[in-house]
């Protein structure tokens, strides 16, 4: 079987560094570059799998050269929008994982896609465990009227809420139908204390040196409660997401949101 092409944006950043060694060493792919804007040198050791390829901080000229089927972005919310810009109408897959893309971002991207006859997956979390919490967060939702959310990341982090809680909350109050209640408090002693909100789901985000990615779901009822939780240890956790979004995007066209498709989550009533 013929090896698909990769390239990672964003090789030198925590995840990205995962994502690389993680490509190399799955004998169905080829990782055939890297870019990162933190790039001072032509290569890219990868040391676990002893592999040089070539790493630049300019993702145009790296098309041209390695002509990749498929590239990893892990950045920010503006860089992959423009290498979406750039890899799209040049006929290359993207798989995204970078947070905080904005719904006319995505808008956007779905467009140029179906344009250029592409595949795209953009996944808030590539995490197995995470997106399967999102799923019984959206079969529970139909059962309880209140429910919040707790969500904990490293304080490194550029954005909160993540883009996690915020999908999860976004897919909980679909799935329910209508917003939840949300409990309200005559006093609060500090500004804020409640967090934030998304139809009635109160959203609050931790941020400590330590962690690095854990979302709890709380759903509250009469005399119970029911929690959800998912615990990001170390980040190797996101690379069989990742790979199996390579593996699934180049026989795709057009946008895929979430990996709820590619794992066959889209029906509550299949868990039932």
């Amino acid at each position: 079987m013929k090896q698909i092409k990769v390239l990672v944006n964003g090789a030198l950043g925590k995840v990205g560094r995962e994502v690389v060694v993680g490509v190399s060493r799955d004998p169905a792919l080829s990782l055939v570059g890297a870019v990162d804007v933190l790039a001072v040198q032509e290569n890219l050791d990868v040391p676990e799998v002893s592999l040089k390829v070539p790493l630049t901080k300019d993702l145009s000229p790296l098309l041209s050269k390695c002509r990749p089927q498929v590239i990893v972005d892990f950045t920010i919310a503006e860089v992959a929008i423009a290498a979406a810009r750039i890899a799209i109408k040049q006929k290359v897959n993207l798989v995204i994982g970078t947070t905080g893309i904005s719904d006319s971002s995505l808008r956007e991207i779905e467009q140029l896609a179906k344009d250029n006859d592409v595949g795209v997956v953009v996944a808030p979390n590539f995490a197995l465990g995470a997106v399967v919490l999102m799923h019984l967060a959206k079969i529970a939702a139909k059962y309880f009227d209140h429910a919040e959310i707790i969500e904990l990341h490293h304080n490194q982090k550029a954005d909160s809420p993540s883009g996690t809680a915020l999908a999860t909350a976004k897919d909980m109050v679909q799935a329910r139908g209508k917003p939840f209640i949300l409990a309200q408090t005559r006093k609060e002693n500090i500004s804020g204390t409640r967090g934030g909100q998304v139809e009635g789901i109160a959203i609050h985000s931790v941020r400590l040196p330590g962690l690095v990615a854990s979302e709890e779901i709380i759903f509250g009822g009469q005399g119970q409660t029911l929690t959800l939780r998912h615990d990001t240890i170390n980040r190797e956790c996101f690379v069989p997401g990742v790979v199996l979004a390579i593996k699934e995007v180049v026989k795709r066209k057009g946008l895929v949101y979430g990996l709820d498709e590619l794992l066959n989550l889209g029906r509550d009533d299949e868990v039932l």
